[in-house]
């Protein structure tokens, strides 16, 4: 196991011990199937992938968020697409996960039920280069239940993702991602 894998994974369990051990009047909320889509279109192919393998947490006392993303869990269309995204774009053998660790803006009560429209700052670390990003989500709170939906884009340029000029005209400079998952209360001890 990398120490990039074994960062990941000891900033998730910090998350989740501090939701443990949080306010008891703030809920938690986790999730360990976070749904991911991505989609690359130019005029020559449209490339999507998706995965259902990524696991977060919510915060509700600090409002901070932790979503990760295991790489190699996009399934493409085309095995061959999948190996090239892997071996040649992502180095998913060396940067296993794509990750976003943030906080809520205050505009959601995750205690109410309601529809909010909230901003997720923090940073968003893909194929081992850290951004900070600003990313629009929409919150669905129904009877302790808090639904997440987000859609951003990702520079491949902002992450030091090269893309070799011979399929250059086949994958955009920007992919488009969406993310969808229920985050569940954590029962309180």
């Amino acid at each position: 196991m990398t120490w990039v894998r074994k960062t990941i994974e000891w900033g998730l369990a910090m998350a989740l011990v501090m939701a443990a051990q949080s306010n008891v009047r703030a809920q938690n909320y986790s999730c360990n199937s976070i749904s991911t889509w991505i989609f690359s279109s130019t005029p020559l192919e449209d490339i999507r992938a998706e995965s259902a393998k990524g696991s977060g947490v919510i915060v509700a006392a600090t409002r901070a968020v932790v979503v990760q993303i295991p790489v190699k869990t996009l399934e493409f269309e085309r095995k061959l697409m999948q190996e090239h995204f892997n071996e040649n774009y992502m180095e998913s053998d060396r940067y296993p996960y794509a990750r976003f660790k943030g906080t809520l803006d205050p505009g959601a009560d995750l205690s109410k039920d309601g529809t909010y429209s909230v901003n997720v700052g923090g940073v968003l670390s893909v194929h081992g280069v850290d951004k900070q990003r600003t990313i629009p989500c929409k919150l669905l709170v129904k009877n302790g239940v808090v639904n997440v939906e987000a859609q951003f884009k990702v520079a491949c340029a902002d992450h030091n993702i090269t893309i070799p000029r011979l399929v250059f005209a086949k994958i955009a400079e920007s992919i488009s991602v969406r993310i969808s998952g229920q985050f569940h209360a954590l029962k309180q001890n």
